[in-house]
């Protein structure tokens, strides 16, 4: 059993010479929705990088520490 909805304009209250306006509306939704998409993709693609910058910066640790013993050794 499938449900099937009317194709026509059978609204109670709804204006016939309404279509253009509900397809402005229609478009600016959709563009408020990429919006919110790319900017979360930019966000996501942003957190990605910085995390990926912090994880390479804590491999070059161990060289820092190699440096400190160098200096400890030379002040002796």
């Amino acid at each position: 059993m499938s449900v099937q909805y009317p194709r026509g304009r059978e609204t109670a209250g709804e204006k016939p010479g309404s279509e253009p306006e509900e397809a402005k509306l229609q478009n600016a939704s959709k563009q408020i929705v990429q919006n919110a998409i790319l900017r979360a993709v930019q966000q996501v693609s942003q957190e990605s990088r910085r995390r990926e910058a912090r994880a390479s910066g804590t491999q070059g640790s161990p060289q820092r520490g190699v440096g400190e013993l160098t200096k400890k050794h030379e002040k002796k």
